[in-house]
């Protein structure tokens, strides 16, 4: 049970290479040997993950993969994966919204910047080996968890949906034949209150049940002048249910059920600062709001140029409401000779947002909503058998998806002034009420057959080949409607002239009507040979060629320079990754730590990337092609428990990502706005191509840095405890201190020295009491009130304008567990 308490502070990590791992706290059947296992139990924590398709202890494993144990991520506080990078360094996660998250591991997953339907996920989030193909399901409380994995490096030989970059399995607990149940409320500063509880038990002696519930509540942490209210709130709220029917030992049925949902104010951005473009100075953000005041004295707008005063002044409404749920059938089938697995599941997700897409409380663009709906249905058969010498997987996976959204972007009072020059910039009817209503659908199809070997050549070598083949179609539909001030459609074909009303009005929004379509087979295959050197030393490499499939634009097509429509851009070629691994797992001091080490390149042509032509209204964002990516680096992880009184864990990542050949990538906002040649205040891009050769649109930004990736990363955590009776209660009293630093990166998807966020260093602690079944800590979080940017973002217009969101502040509060 010391044990056990212990892990309250400590994050299990493991450096192992394979394409899948479902690691779980205690191995139901098949596993390690009992003796060996008490003994490491001893001398610290046994980790157990199926990697393989067996049960092996996560030392023993050729996977890179960070292993975080729900108690642990309860104790600090990282309470869904946007806050669990703080424990995992080469896990980034950056989130505008619950839409706008990317995942990213190693920097490689999802385009930076605005998302599109219209493109897989680099890295899987699963959930009880149940594919959730939208990142929003990223942003929800983890309910009921019992344990996270970040899987680095391809994945998909082994189960499940191709993956380039890698996979976040959440396992949660599941219904057990003893009686159980926990329940646990925190509450804090700014509001903050939660509350879990799960309950577990028999129902008969073949039927048991689960169920659990999680809400979450904290007020927010900018406050909007214009509203008078906080805003960027939590709102949380989550159900899960389970049954297992379990005959006899060798069935077992789960069917489970869950439902998410966030109904916050938010997610708005504050002012962070002001950068030169290539517009002229008077059409620049500075001299914009001049000019609006000037016309408008009794109006006049003073926005706080301090981000970290918290305060914005944002004049649209905002919203997101996010819903995310559905329900999955699960069954283990125990043959005698193998075991047979198949996972049948559904899931939906509505999406209902409200944005300031101008980012100010100018009325600008006073209406901006894309709400949508999703359906998605998986099935996935597994069958896998364990011998003396061939250990072997096969499966098959089948995935369909469709999508449905309704957008709306609409044109304020301020706009006028704000987009056009001339006498038509004195009249705010040329596009006060200007409104694009959009129409699309998306329907995806994927199917796989899967499979791996592995072959034990002697007691220390073992050969591992996987190999998928891979089928994915998809087919959209698109059509933006645009009508002005008096609800008039308006039609800009054939072009009307130039300088009139009409011209202005098209020069924002454009009616367009796209219909994508394409489809794709892949053949990819990994190639992992390990060799365990002595009782606690694994040595492995690996090779995996890889693919991210083909994409399609889902949000409107961009326009070429004569304003025309770029159908060509309609499809996206797929991502062609070869990647490359090497590591060292050790065991030390009688395993009382662990060492493990990891070395890796990535290599992606036709990498995905996310990118728009800096103009209001005329595409929120699409897809194109860099030439190509590479993503190198080296990852440390350390953990020791010499005693039961003591534990501590350092986790470290280097990583160098960059564009290697992207030539035709969108301008950063420095050298963005209409001229060709680079003013003499911007920096020297020598080394992304030659600025003279630049257009106004497009830039060659080879050997720049991706965005959203930091060079150097850390995690850190220590506890101490000491027994002690306290109010007639045997237990501990304990101190925990948890931390991480990353260094800087860029929050454009062209890097730009306005887009730069500092790096920053975060600190936990908490103190508690805990015995048998209960467990009482105070805890602090930013323990030293840093000053943060969690992300940065470039106003549309190329104004300059430079929006962002400050960091949690100081947060502070107590949490009451039981258990029984």
């Amino acid at each position: 049970m010391i044990a056990r308490f212990l892990l309250l502070a400590s994050v299990a990590s493991a450096s192992i290479i394979a394409p899948a791992a479902y690691a779980q706290t205690q191995a139901p059947d098949g596993a390690p040997d009992q003796t060996d296992a008490e003994a490491q139990q001893v001398r610290g924590d046994v980790i157990v993950v199926t990697a393989r398709r067996r049960q092996e202890t996560a030392q023993e494993v050729p996977l890179a993969i960070s292993v975080i144990r729900g108690d642990s991520i309860e104790s600090t506080g990282n309470f869904n994966i946007v806050k669990l990078q703080q424990l995992a360094p080469t896990l980034q996660v950056y989130t505008t919204n619950p839409r706008n998250t990317s995942v990213n591991i190693r920097g490689l997953g999802v385009p930076f910047g605005l998302t599109s339907d219209g493109f897989e996920q680099g890295v899987g989030i699963y959930v009880d080996d149940v594919y959730n193909s939208r990142v929003a399901a990223a942003t929800f409380d983890f309910l009921d968890v019992a344990q996270v994995e970040v899987l680095r490096g391809p994945q998909g030989t082994l189960y499940g949906k191709n993956t380039t970059a890698g996979a976040i399995n959440i396992t949660t607990n599941q219904p057990t034949f003893d009686f159980e149940g926990r329940a646990e409320l925190t509450v804090g500063n700014l509001n903050y209150k939660q509350a879990k509880a799960a309950i577990s038990g028999p129902l008969s002696d073949t039927i048991a049940a689960r169920i659990a519930i999680a809400s979450t509540s904290r007020r927010g942490t900018l406050f909007n002048t214009t509203s008078d209210r906080w805003i960027n709130e939590q709102d949380n709220l989550g159900l899960r249910g389970q049954l297992l029917f379990k005959p006899n030992e060798d069935l077992s049925i789960t069917l489970s059920g869950d439902y998410s949902k966030q109904d916050p104010e938010g997610f708005g951005t504050a002012f962070v600062r002001v950068g030169r473009t290539q517009r002229a100075l008077n059409r620049q953000y500075d001299a914009l709001v001049a000019a609006i005041n000037a016309a408008n004295p009794g109006r006049t707008y003073t926005p706080s140029r301090n981000v970290y005063d918290r305060l914005t002044d944002l004049d649209s409404s905002l919203n997101a409401g996010n819903k995310i749920g559905g329900a999955s059938l699960k069954v283990n089938w125990d043959l005698g000779a193998g075991k047979f697995t198949s996972v049948t599941a559904w899931r939906f997700w509505d999406w209902k947002p409200e944005n300031d897409r101008d980012f100010t409380g100018l009325s600008i663009v006073s209406r901006s909503q894309n709400p949508s709906q999703q359906d998605q249905y998986s099935q996935e058969f597994r069958y896998s058998q364990e011998g003396e010498k061939i250990d072997f997987v096969v499966g098959l996976f089948g995935f369909k998806q469709r999508i449905d959204t309704q957008g709306t972007e609409q044109q304020g009072a301020d706009a006028t002034r704000w987009s056009l020059t001339g006498a038509l910039a004195h009249d705010p009817s040329v596009l006060q009420g200007l409104t694009a209503s959009n129409t699309q659908y998306l329907k995806s199809d994927s199917a796989a057959l899967f499979g791996q070997l592995s072959w034990k050549v002697t007691d220390a070598l073992t050969i591992q080949p996987g190999a998928r083949i891979n089928y994915d179609k998809k087919s959209g539909f698109y059509e933006r409607v645009v009508t002005n001030g008096q609800g008039q459609l308006i039609s800009c074909s054939p072009t009307p002239a130039t300088g009139s009303v009409l011209a202005a009005q098209c020069g924002v929004y454009q009616p367009q009507v796209s219909a994508p379509s394409d489809s794709a087979w892949n053949f990819t295959y990994d190639f992992n040979v390990n060799y365990k050197f002595a009782r606690d030393v694994l040595a492995y490499a690996t090779y995996a060629k890889s693919f991210k499939t083909l994409g399609i634009n889902q949000n409107g097509l961009p326009l070429n320079a004569d304003n025309s429509v770029n159908y060509d851009a309609g499809t996206v070629k797929p991502e062609s990754v070869n990647h490359y691994e090497i590591g060292l797992k050790t065991q030390l001091w009688d395993r009382r730590a662990t060492f493990n080490l990891s070395a890796f390149r990535t290599d992606i042509r036709n990498f995905q990337a996310t990118v728009n032509g800096g103009q209001f209204g005329t595409v929120r964002g699409y897809l194109a092609n860099a030439g190509k990516v590479r993503s190198q680096g080296i990852e440390a992880d350390f953990k020791i428990t010499p005693s039961d009184r003591f534990s501590a864990y350092a986790n470290g990542a280097y990583t160098d990502a960059k564009y290697k050949r992207f030539t035709n990538a969108p301008c950063p906002p420095e050298l963005s706005g209409g001229t060709l040649q680079p003013a003499s205040a911007t920096p020297d891009y020598s080394q992304a191509g030659v600025p003279g050769a630049l257009s106004p649109r497009q830039c060659d930004i080879s050997g720049q840095e991706l965005p959203g990736v930091s060079k150097w990363a850390f995690s850190y955590g220590a506890e101490v405890n000491a027994p002690i009776t306290l109010l007639a209660k045997e237990g501990q009293v304990y101190l925990g201190v948890d931390g991480n630093y990353r260094s800087r990166w860029n929050s454009n998807a062209s890097p730009s020295i306005y887009t730069e966020v500092k790096g920053y260093a975060l600190t936990n602690v908490r103190a508690g009491f805990r015995g048998e079944g209960f467990d009482v800590f105070g805890w602090v979080r930013n323990a030293f009130d840093v000053n943060y940017i969690e992300t940065l973002q470039v106003a549309p217009g190329n104004t300059g304008l430079i929006a962002g969101q400050p960091g949690d502040p100081q947060t502070w509060g107590g949490t009451i567990k039981f258990s029984f």
